[in-house]
């Protein structure tokens, strides 16, 4: 089994510190996975109104919260 199934099988707990617990795990997860995607979305030319339309927010929103990220990456790949 995932990682991610068993999180999503622990969030169904019925103790709220289990629960709890894996819903925090969840949301880390989620952030890598998204800033995973975004980083290879802009590597391939993609746009931040076409990521942020994709996210279902706004370009500004998309921007704000993923730019360090791809700027950091671009400029410490020696590119």
């Amino acid at each position: 089994m995932s990682a991610a199934t068993e999180l999503a099988a622990a969030a169904d707990s019925r103790d709220p510190a289990t629960g709890l617990a894996a819903v925090a795990a969840l949301r880390r997860l989620l952030e890598e996975l998204e800033a995973a995607h975004v980083g290879n979305a802009r590597a391939q030319g993609w746009s931040w109104e076409a990521i942020a339309a994709a996210l279902g927010v706004r370009r500004q929103t998309a921007h704000r919260k993923h730019a360090h990220r791809v700027i950091g990456n671009a400029s410490g790949s020696g590119s």
